[in-house]
């Protein structure tokens, strides 16, 4: 199905489309708490049924004009694609010129997205997903594949099943074709798989059969449900037990007359309410004398806030319910409960200064948000003594704009008044607030502006500088909060919004959402890695402890050219324009903290240094060099010409040039030194011809230098040696297994390690051998308890 291209017309065409994307998909979103990326998927999706090719016969255009639409939803689904066009524009799009084929039109219509569509079902991706089921809430996600038959005969009882809890717990999907690593992560291995998630226990794998029913029995299992029988004697020490902590009941009277609520209905009431009204039921056929003092004479539902007067049902605020459905009451109730506590000018200061507050600022009488659902964060957020509150911007405009506060928001402050805050940026959804309360006020990440701003700051600060409209940016918040628990007391961090502050923004230059600045006095260092808590922190730890030496001409010469005969290198030549170079330039980086020791890793810049570069004949960048151990050899480097530059394949590749630490073992050495030796070892089986076995033998070279002096390590070529591995009981390659030797004893089958990474295998040896010592010291008490009560039992018995 491929075409080809004019190149300047394609990128054209593309940037075309993606424009169009975001100017018609983004006047949607504005002002609304959509998840950005969900609309842009339904908009493909509308779009690829329209023009696909298989609707469109005639047009001979259709295969490459579909082409582009499905380019550009590759870019804007994607966060290094959409980084890379936010920074580079279409030039940053020429190494990743993929695109050239798509589904077909029954692919988009049945499986692209299958739950995209239903309000009462939340697709979570990668971004959002921990957040979601951390959130407090409780949580049954289905895991399926838009090509599994079984996943879409599911789907009409899901939707079913959803809509009948609505408002009980909440309703997920992840669609493991898009999210591959999350699903794999979560241990799903089969579709669909359904699982039930609350914060702080293990997920729960629903194993009935498909029916609603079924789906509902499991769920309410889960669901935390008390229902209250009031009689005389607990009706008024439960009322006022309650009353005390500020909550109220919901009590439904059965009487002869009317009708009163069913036990399944009182039931889901209870898990709906929970934490908010305490639900119970009353007989009036055994209590009727308790009923008559209410003046209850009929059957009838009501809700007593805290503080109602229980006698006198026509001077009270009593709450009389005449639907006898669930998700009905709970809404009315909702309503009814009281609103967050007002803080006034005069008292937010000291107030914030005291306690942890999650605050909801509007504007008169614009409300933040009309989801009644919203009233449980009070509850929700106790455990963590976050107090909830709101504050009117029209009465005190001058704090606000201290703020930075311009519009209808919210915003966590950390109990040290105004200075310590986060405004929130996310969905204005229970589950979504929630994961940011949490997340915030246990973190260290404030928002900034010109009065706060780090310009001349003796302290180290990390600033991300955003835009909210922006979703990589949204999905790095969270990853900024978690990497800033972890560098606390080394580094500051803080997030300035260019849509409120532009100026600033300009004044550094910032061109593209988010970019992430390193402030540290007169230095500026700008991250170029993935939007990741630790990638974040490699880069901070790459700063302080720098792992690639920055080379001159002169300490080239010193160092690489006149290096010591056991000294090896690697020395990438770049040019700060190049795009490549900048790609590589994090890869680079992590490579040479994994070969911190084995090989001396520097960077050298073409641009600054361009006639040394030139002299040293570099005709490209970024041109990657490995210079061996010195010898009588004619050629003093190698060059890199492999396909792939992330840090994994630049560092096998490196290992390579290496000589040989480990032991090439024939069956003679491996039953003398491995079976009957006194050394513990570790031995990689493998073959000559196996693909898997050539990646991992730089690696095991690794382990063997990691490991040199306390156990040896050997190689035995599984093809030259057949007989000694299938009696070692080797059956694919490459096999690691390790022969510990403890006082004369050896397992002759050795321990597997499953393992293909050298400091995961060392780690599982180091382990072992701990737990072998720990073992002998606990033999040595034994024998010596042993000897010492045979000692007293032989002792002759004196008269």
């Amino acid at each position: 199905m491929g075409v080809w291209l004019n190149k300047n017309d394609y990128v054209r065409d593309l940037k075309r489309v993606i424009l169009c994307f975001l100017i018609v998909y983004m006047a949607v979103l504005v002002g609304t708490d959509q998840d950005f990326y969900r609309e842009i998927r339904q908009a493909f999706k509308k779009l690829a049924l329209k023009l696909h090719p298989d609707k469109n016969p005639n047009n001979p255009n259709a295969h490459s004009d579909f082409l582009k639409i499905n380019r550009a939803y590759e870019v804007l689904k994607d966060e290094d694609l959409r980084k890379k066009y936010d920074k580079y524009g279409e030039k940053g799009l020429a190494d990743n010129q993929e695109g050239g084929q798509y589904e077909s039109w029954n692919y988009y219509r049945y499986d692209f997205g299958i739950y995209d569509d239903d309000p009462e079902i939340i697709t979570l991706d990668r971004r959002e997903f921990d957040a979601a089921v951390n959130s407090g809430e409780l949580w049954f996600v289905n895991f399926y594949s838009p090509g599994c038959s079984h996943c879409h005969d599911l789907a009409p009882t899901w939707r079913d099943f959803a809509k009948e809890v609505d408002g009980l717990l909440r309703i997920g999907a992840v669609n493991c074709g898009d999210d591959r690593m999350l699903c794999r992560m979560k241990g799903v291995n089969s579709y669909p798989s359904l699982f039930i998630f609350r914060s702080g226990m293990a997920a729960v794998k629903y194993h009935g059969d498909r029916s609603k029913e079924s789906l509902v029995n499991f769920a309410m299992q889960h669901v935390r449900s008390t229902v209250t029988e009031l009689w005389t004697g607990n009706f008024v020490n439960s009322i006022e037990t309650a009353f005390a902590a500020g909550v109220g009941w919901l009590i439904t009277f059965c009487s002869k007359g009317g009708d009163c609520l069913t036990s399944q209905t009182r039931l889901r009431l209870s898990g709906m309410l929970d934490g908010l009204v305490n639900i119970g039921w009353m007989d009036c056929a055994t209590q009727d004398n308790l009923c008559k003092s209410l003046d209850i004479t009929t059957s009838t539902t009501a809700y007593f806030p805290p503080g109602a007067t229980l006698n006198n049902k026509e001077k009270s605020s009593v709450l009389f319910l005449h639907s006898l459905d669930a998700k009905e009451i709970y809404l009315e109730i909702m309503h009814n409960l009281p609103d967050f506590e007002l803080l006034s000018a005069n008292t937010l200061e000291d107030r914030l200064a005291h306690h942890r507050w999650l605050l909801f600022f509007n504007f008169g009488k614009h409300e933040n948000s009309n989801d009644p659902e919203l009233k449980k964060l009070k509850t929700l957020l106790k455990s963590e003594h976050i107090q909830v509150g709101k504050f009117d911007c029209s009465s005190a405009p001058d704090i606000c704009n201290n703020l930075y506060v311009f519009q209808p928001c919210l915003a966590v402050f950390k109990g040290q008044g105004t200075k310590e805050y986060e405004i929130h940026h996310g969905k204005k959804i229970l589950y979504d607030i929630l994961a940011f309360a949490k997340e915030s006020v246990n973190s260290h990440v404030t928002t900034l502006g010109p009065q706060n701003f780090p310009a001349n700051d003796k302290e180290p600060w990390l600033v991300d500088f955003f835009a909210p409209w922006c979703p990589p940016c949204r999905a790095l918040l969270p990853e900024l909060r978690k990497a800033s628990k972890h560098l606390y007391g080394q580094l500051k961090f803080g997030t300035l919004d260019c849509t409120v502050h532009e100026g600033l923004c300009n004044m550094y230059n910032i061109q593209a959402y988010p970019t992430t600045v390193v402030f540290n006095q007169s230095n500026v260092h700008e991250y170029e890695g993935h939007h990741s808590a630790e990638q974040i922190l490699e880069f901070i730890e790459d700063l302080m402890n720098p792992s690639v030496i920055s080379l001159t001409p002169t300490t080239f010469s010193e160092l690489v050219k006149q290096r010591k005969h056991d000294e090896v290198w690697m020395v990438d030549f770049y040019s700060p324009w190049c795009h490549p170079c900048q790609v590589l330039m994090p890869e680079w980086k992590r490579m040479a903290r994994t070969l911190t020791g084995l090989i001396n890793v520097g960077s050298i810049d073409c641009q600054q240094y361009h006639s040394f570069c030139a002299q040293e004949n570099v005709r490209r960048y970024p041109e990657i060099r490995f210079f061996p151990q010195k010898s009588n050899k004619a050629f003093q480097y190698h060059s890199y010409n492999g396909w792939n530059r992330d840090a994994y394949s630049l560092r096998i590749w490196g290992l390579g040039f290496l000589p040989q630490a480990s032991i090439d073992l024939t069956p003679q050495t491996f039953n003398e030194k491995v079976i009957q030796g006194k050394n513990h070892w570790v031995v990689d089986f493998y073959a000559p011809w196996c693909g898997p076995c050539q990646n991992f033998a730089p690696e095991f070279e690794l382990l063997a230098r990691m490991i040199k002096g306390k156990v040896k390590a050997g190689k035995v070529d599984c093809q030259a040696y057949a007989q000694t591995c299938q009696k070692a009981g080797i059956r694919a390659y490459p096999t690691v297994k390790f022969y510990p030797y403890e006082k004369a004893k050896r397992n002759i089958w050795g321990e597997q390690i499953d393992t293909r990474d050298a400091k995961e295998i060392a780690t599982l040896i180091y382990e072992k051998l701990k737990n072998l010592q720990n073992h002998g010291k606990r033999d040595k008490v034994r024998t010596k308890s042993r000897a010492d009560f045979s000692q007293l039992y032989t002792v002759p018995y004196i008269y």
